[in-house]
Parts: structure tokens; sequence; C-alpha cells
């Protein structure tokens, strides 16, 4: 699950040189390419890592890497819209507020995935069971985040579909999207679903809104002894 989550970081950022690395100063091109080659050395290390606790350190050095040059991806000039790091519970500014929106979504997938092939979604391995957490399906989810829901963040606010007036902030100095801000988010995660990519172990196209049933169905099989492993998504 994080070898599939850290390679989609990494395809974050490779998309974002190959689409945008002409338009881009010469320090950000700089930051994203260190990044995703730094992120290759992380992923290597998981082979090796002894306990899951080591596995859980190693996805936080791998975030680390990834959200530090997250904001050379936003390329709109607005510094109510530039991202300072990763914040949540609540999320401190939009961007964070949108990409932990967008984690709900995703993860309400992953969690209807995994009851649609007979998988409790409350039993994770990789995050720790807690009453009322479907840490099963937020393990599904790690592989998703950076495709479904990052360049998805990345992509709306690049386009200007969500701006400053899309977001309000709380009291408890949280910042929440707007009713109307929703309804386009939700619009443009449907859309996002109906594309079509080729799935790498299956050799055949699916809907990017099937994957999360495709992986729960894949980690069944890896469950019940069917197939040798559970095969990430890899993005490309």
């Amino acid at each position: 699950m994080l070898q599939g989550k850290i390679h989609n970081q990494r395809t974050v950022l490779s998309r974002a040189l190959r689409d945008h690395g002409a338009t881009l100063p010469e320090n950000a091109k700089q930051a994203l390419s260190d990044a995703a080659n730094r992120l290759l050395r992380v992923s290597d290390r998981l082979w090796h890592a002894t306990s899951v606790d080591e596995l859980r350190g190693l996805e936080g050095d791998a975030a680390r890497l990834y959200f530090n040059v997250f904001d050379k991806l936003i390329r709109v000039e607005c510094p109510d819209l530039r991202f300072q790091g990763r914040s949540r519970r609540p999320p401190k500014d939009p961007v964070n507020a949108l990409l932990s929106f967008l984690y709900t979504l995703v993860t309400h997938d992953c969690r209807g995935a995994l009851e649609t092939v007979g998988l409790d979604p409350a039993v994770g391995f990789l995050h720790r069971d807690r009453p009322g957490r479907p840490s099963l399906a937020l393990d599904l989810l790690e592989g998703f985040r950076p495709m479904l829901a990052d360049r998805l963040a990345v992509s709306l606010i690049n386009r200007r579909q969500l701006t400053t007036k899309d977001f309000r902030s709380l009291e408890n100095g949280g910042v929440v999207l707007e009713d109307d801000a929703r309804k386009t988010v939700l619009a443009a995660y449907q859309e996002r679903k109906q594309d079509e990519i080729l799935h790498p172990f299956l050799g055949e196209k699916v809907q990017l809104g099937l994957l999360p049933y495709v992986q729960a169905l894949l980690l069944a099989r890896h469950l019940r002894g069917d197939i040798d492993g559970y095969p990430p998504f890899l993005w490309k």
C-alpha cells in the first residue's frame, strides 16, 4: 500500500514537471525533481523495514518530502491560496480544507468498496484501530490520495474553478468550503471518476471511480490466499 502511495506521489510531481516544466521557475523545477528523487529512495527503504512502526515512519518522511513542494504545483498568483504545509482537524487554510474534503470523499468510496467485497473497513494494518474509525478504508485510501484527491485539488485551483470566495473561516481558526463550492468539488470529483485508465496489474482499462472496488477486491483475494501479494495501483 505504501509503495503504491509513494509511487503515485512521485507521479504527481513528475506530471507537473512534464506538463508545466516549461513555465515553472527554475527553483521550482529543481525542488520538484529533487523531491521525486528522494521519494524514490524512501520507497526503496520500505522493502527493508522490519516493523509497522518503521513503515509508518517512512510514510511520514515521504509525506513531508511531498508536501514540502506541494505549493510548487499551485500556479495561481494569490497569497491566500498558497500551501504552507498540511494541517487538519481543523484545516487552517483553503488548500488544506479542499484536500480534507476530497480525502473524505475518497475514504467514503473506499469504505463502500471494502464492504462490497466482504472486508471490515474498521480493521486496518497501517492505521491503528479506534472506535468508529474506518482503519482499513484509510489504509486503502493511501494509494488514491495523490491521483484522486491531490491532483484534482490542484486542478480546481489552477483552473480557477475555486477561488478565495469559496472558503469560509471559522471561529476556531479552521477553514471550510462554502456550500456552493462543495457542489463544485463534488461535480468535479464525479466527472474525474468517469475517466478511464489502464490498470497495470489487470492489463485492462477501468474507470477511476471503480479503482477502490478493484483494489479492495485484489486485497480480499490476497487475504484469502488467492494471490501471493497485494498489487497496489501504480499511476503512470
